[in-house]
């Protein structure tokens, strides 16, 4: 199950909407199988697991270990629970359930129906925290939620406005570090910024320092008063402006309207569930974080702290954690993660 564990991992950031989902075949303690989903639409894990096998009569002596309940149901591919009957295997080992609705044990169902010897829930802890972002969008009905920000090492995001001339990033963090953060941007759905980042940065929000998809872009325009020359209308990335507004759609650019009065980040999340959104870095400014923690939603804050001083500017936000948190030196800032209970 670890190895299949191992497989699924490289499936981060291209099988959405689907999970990342390993699988392995073995015979008589030797692997002779094994594979991995590598983007929606493409066969899954099971599929390529039971085709590398070379001497396909093994199959009826085999068992499969996968990390996540092979599908029982006909989406852009058939179900895999059918392919692991047809193939004669009669024994097959299970990470976790599967929390979408059209599976949801059906897979397990199947198997055990057509007298298949099935066990459930090997390293299943490991198995959910691989798929966190799936199983957050369908048990919970939002994305899984992700805070990140740069502080100088006295505290602040950013200086002060007054000392700022261009529509520009003022960098905290080293090349090394941008660059890690435009690797987590391939890895998720969206990623967010409020008005005042929009307004100040003039930000792409693209991995143009990582090979990769770039995320949707949400925007937060409460007035829809963003330059038109601002890069996120340019039309390069599907972008997402929500705002209390109407305004007009264009190639790659939809308005969304959202009540800026109440909980708006509730609202936000109840509208990136509906575009199918499974996770979101939330990149903006204090109060934009300030806004997300105060609701009580994340799930993951990634913090860096550079060597730049500041000596006043705007604050950082302020998080009190309670989950699990770890501490390196990643290229000479300081990265922490902390994960909320």
């Amino acid at each position: 199950m670890a190895r299949c564990l191992q497989l699924a991992k490289n499936g981060l950031g291209t099988t959405y909407p689907n999970p990342m989902v390993g699988a392995v075949v073995i015979h008589n303690n030797r692997i002779i199988g094994e594979g991995w989903h590598h983007k929606a639409g493409q066969p899954h894990a099971e599929v390529n697991a039971i085709n590398s096998v070379n001497t396909k009569e093994l199959l009826k002596e085999a068992t499969i270990y996968v990390s996540l309940e092979p599908c029982s149901h006909f989406g852009k591919t058939p179900p895999c629970s059918d392919l692991i009957i047809a193939s004669g295997i009669k024994k097959v080992i299970i990470g976790s359930f599967d929390p979408f609705a059209a599976v949801a044990g059906r897979g397990i169902k199947k198997l055990l129906d057509a007298g298949c010897e099935v066990m459930v829930g090997v390293l299943e802890q490991d198995c959910k925290e691989l798929n966190k972002r799936f199983f957050t969008f369908h048990t919970q009905q939002r994305p899984y939620i992700i805070l990140k920000w740069a502080e100088s090492n006295d505290g602040f995001i950013a200086p002060d406005t007054k000392t700022r001339e261009n529509r520009e990033p003022v960098w905290i963090t080293t090349p090394a570090s941008r660059q890690l953060v435009h690797k987590w941007r391939a890895e998720e759905m969206g990623i967010l910024i409020g008005t005042n980042t929009a307004k100040a940065d003039n930000p792409s929000l693209t991995t143009r320092d990582w090979a990769g998809n770039s995320p949707v872009r949400i925007v937060l325009d409460r007035e829809l008063k963003l330059p038109k020359s601002s890069t996120i209308f340019d039309g390069s990335h599907p972008t997402l402006i929500i705002a209390e507004k109407s305004g007009e759609d264009a190639a790659n650019l939809k308005y969304i309207k959202a009540d800026f009065e109440k909980d708006l980040p509730v609202q936000i999340t109840d509208i990136l569930y509906s575009e199918g959104l499974q996770s979101v870095i939330i990149e903006g400014g204090a109060k934009t974080l300030n806004s997300f923690i105060e609701s009580g939603l994340w799930d993951e804050a990634r913090i860096f702290k550079g060597s730049t001083h500041f000596g006043n500017g705007v604050a950082a936000p302020n998080l009190e954690a309670s989950g699990k948190t770890s501490t390196s030196n990643f290229s000479g800032d300081l990265l922490t993660i902390h994960y909320r209970l």
